[in-house]
């Protein structure tokens, strides 16, 4: 049996994947053949600045946030602090000089061996393959 692809998403994805489509039609284009994972403070911070964004445009953040559970429903397996946690230490090495508060994304990647989806460049150069949106597409399809 092969093991479908694993890659974990930062916050930023969850909130393009709400707000925008191109990352979204990405997610629906694959999510056959792709495991997606996300630490539980990702869905936790994407709920924050979805209500902040949709408060700051007028848009209704109801159905923002639908969307976002949607995500989680069609392929998105957040993954608890429990889990994670044991690669704190390792995660804050590799990403503390840059921004502590990510080291959660950094530990479940380790974690589960699979590269970061991400839009932030501190994410770059920890010893973790990181993809942008703008090439994602090359890790899901090969």
């Amino acid at each position: 049996m092969i093991r479908p692809r694993r890659v974990v998403l930062d916050a930023n994805i969850l909130l393009r994947a709400v707000f925008g489509v191109r990352t979204r039609a990405l997610i629906e284009r694959y999510v056959e053949t792709i495991e997606l994972y996300t630490p539980d403070n990702c869905l936790s911070e994407a709920s924050r600045h979805i209500l902040r964004i949709a408060t700051t445009k007028g848009l209704d953040s109801t159905v923002l946030e639908l969307k976002l559970e949607q995500l989680v429903e069609a392929n998105l397996l957040p993954v608890e602090a429990s889990f994670y946690g044991h690669y704190e230490q390792d995660a804050l090495a590799r990403i503390g000089r840059r921004d502590p508060a990510d080291w959660p994304v950094v530990a479940t990647a380790l974690l589960l061996h699979a590269p970061i989806w991400t839009e932030d460049r501190d994410f770059f150069g920890i010893g973790i393959p990181t993809w942008s949106t703008d090439n994602i597409e090359i890790f899901l399809r090969s």
